[in-house]
């Protein structure tokens, strides 16, 4: 399977990213000559981790009958000093409401897509060492 994504300049610092018939704009902060018209393109690595973990706890979840009444990924990253500048760790913090959850099958739903189906994970941890908390909110 192949994917393609088309990165077309707009000018200064800006661009739009189109990703499946989707634009989403770049651009950088005005300290190195962008608008601050859309996010910054590492960030967005991140929301693609925790896009692809938490559709796959979603999905296994489900699977094993579990229905949380609210679920959120948080991801940190901590950035490298020197250039290039890459994420060296991720911090990801699952966070779930609801009634009787199990916190075994959370786990081992967390479990699965960072050890098996998560390709964003599997890709991020051949640079960046990742680390992960689940969290049961009140």
């Amino acid at each position: 399977m192949k994917n393609h994504v088309n990165v077309a300049w707009k000018g200064n610092m800006a661009f739009d990213a189109e990703v499946n018939g989707f634009v989403i704009p770049l651009d950088a902060d005005e300290s190195v000559g962008g608008n601050n018209s859309g996010p910054r393109p590492k960030p967005l690595t991140l929301a693609s981790l925790g896009g692809c973990t938490g559709m796959d706890v979603v999905s296994i979840l489900k699977k094993m009958k579990v229905e949380p009444t609210f679920f959120n990924v948080s991801v940190s990253g901590e950035l490298t000093e020197e250039h290039p500048k890459y994420y060296y760790k991720i911090h990801l913090r699952y966070e779930f409401k609801g009634n009787e959850l199990d916190m075994e099958k959370l786990a081992k739903a967390v479990s699965l897509s960072q050890e098996r189906y998560c390709g964003v994970s599997e890709l991020l941890k051949k640079g960046a060492e990742i680390t992960s908390e689940i969290v049961i909110l009140d």
